[in-house]
């Protein structure tokens, strides 16, 4: 890892300031440079812009992004929102993104790909921006989508859905390292916890197909398939991401407690594949219970941590109460602006050291077991838990997610659900606009090609 650049705080104990972290969880940066309303609303999970006389700086991630992210650009801590930006422009998103990516201290990637709203960086490219190692992680509902327009188009038949979602999973490339799951977001954490038939599989994708014939847009809101893809991902031994709590609007909280996943859970224990909890505020708390119980289950607190500021270290602290050390891992969510990253790292490695610190001056443990334990929480579990040292698992530097595509053109639309501080109006796909619909190559899959923003899209909008 290279030297951590300014923005780091000296209270960050320093075996924890020196770990090259594994981001388990997280998405490309945007491109290009940004207005200010749409910088406020990548900073929020809200589908909407702050109120007129009102701003997103006036929050706790804001207040992070003057204090923290100012000196990396050359600014001095809490300098104004107005000079921030100011200088954030005239160094350019090419040189803001480097920076921030250094300074963030991250050591591999692990990229979810699966909502493409324009160009994004990929996990490639994001490792080469600090010398790190990018690996991809495959989206189940947006390669389920991508099979529905083959079956719309006449290329592909129902009674081979299952079996083709078998062999895409089970043929992906040595760079997908893992899995995710969205169906938080499509039908809530209340999936059926046995396992589905093909017959089952079938009639669920009839029943879907005869949706889409009728107009409904080309997205997967249905109990039984999400189960569906989940289990073939876990028989393909692959880790699962399951979106769990805290995210954009598009989702009711309500329905997104872990608890609502522990029969499933249950049923997936004996398999032994690892099962990711992401996000999980505010359920944290839940999630360590079924990590505690449950020896395959794993969690984080990604996203929520920069999105709390200098409450992190109460955060973190709440969320290891229960979950052994062992299966709680380090992840940003960061998406689209390189900030995130530096913050989601940053607030991290200081809450991180709050809680051992506390630890070892209480006597509850050494500072040979906080060092120890920094490692497995930062650095160690994501590697076991994915297998990122066996060879063949990084990803190239340059994946389609930056290749020139058919989106200024094309109609269909896959994921389309993601916090919104940026978000432009988003057309949906009906059953008549697939005819000519050509899926376009993603890191890990073909996925349907996606209709090109008129702006940046908030994080909300990539769901």
């Amino acid at each position: 890892m290279s030297s951590p650049e300014p923005g780091h705080d000296h209270e960050v104990l320093p075996f924890v300031e020196n770990l090259s972290l594994v981001d388990h969880h997280c998405h490309g940066l945007l491109t290009r440079d940004l207005s200010r309303p749409d910088f406020e609303r990548m900073l929020t999970e809200s589908d909407e812009p702050a109120p007129a006389g009102t701003t997103l700086f006036d929050s706790h991630v804001g207040f992070a992004v003057r204090r923290w992210c100012a000196p990396v650009l050359d600014l001095a801590p809490r300098s104004s929102p107005e000079d921030y930006l100011a200088r954030r422009g005239e160094l350019g998103v090419e040189e803001v993104n480097r920076r921030f990516l250094r300074a963030a201290g991250i050591g591999a990637f692990c990229v979810d790909a699966g909502y493409l709203p324009e160009p994004l960086m990929s996990a490639g490219e994001l490792a080469v921006a600090c010398d790190a190692t990018g690996h991809d992680i495959l989206r189940l509902e947006r390669l389920a989508e991508t099979l529905a327009v083959d079956i719309v188009t006449g290329q592909l038949g129902v009674n081979h859905f299952a079996d083709t979602i078998r062999e895409r999973i089970a043929g992906a490339s040595p760079t997908t390292v893992g899995l995710k799951s969205v169906a938080a977001y499509r039908v809530g954490l209340a999936l059926p916890a046995a396992r589905p038939t093909d017959r089952e599989v079938t009639a669920a994708v009839r029943d879907w197909m005869a949706l889409i014939r009728r107009g409904v847009p080309i997205r997967l809101a249905n109990p039984l398939l999400h189960a569906f893809l989940i289990w073939t991902g876990v028989d393909a031994g692959l880790p699962i991401q399951i979106h769990v709590g805290y995210g954009d609007a598009d989702l009711d909280l309500d329905r997104c407690n872990p608890l609502l996943l522990t029969g499933l859970l249950r049923a997936l224990a004996p398999t032994g594949v690892p099962v990711m909890l992401l996000h999980c505020y505010p359920y944290h708390r839940e999630a360590g219970y079924l990590a505690q119980i449950l020896p395959t289950v794993h969690m984080d607190v990604g996203l929520a941590l920069q999105n709390l500021g200098r409450r992190a270290p109460v955060l973190l602290g709440e969320a290891l109460e229960l979950v052994p050390f062992s299966r709680f891992l380090f992840s940003t969510d960061a998406f689209g602006l390189g900030e995130l990253y530096l913050l989601g790292s940053l607030l991290f490695r200081r809450a991180l050291s709050t809680v051992l610190a506390d630890g070892i001056a209480d006597g509850d443990w050494t500072e040979q077991d906080a060092t120890r334990l920094a490692e497995m929480i930062g650095v160690g579990n994501a590697r076991r838990v994915y297998r990122l040292d066996e060879p063949g698992r990084e990803t190239a530097a340059v994946t389609a997610s930056r290749l020139p595509t058919a989106t200024a053109t094309a109609t269909t639309t896959a994921d389309t659900t993601r916090p919104a501080e940026t978000r432009p109006e988003r057309a949906q796909p009906t059953a008549a606009q697939p005819e000519g619909a050509q899926p376009e190559e993603t890191e890990t899959q073909p996925a349907p090609a996606q209709l090109a923003p008129a702006a940046a899209r908030s994080r909300s909008s990539k769901r």
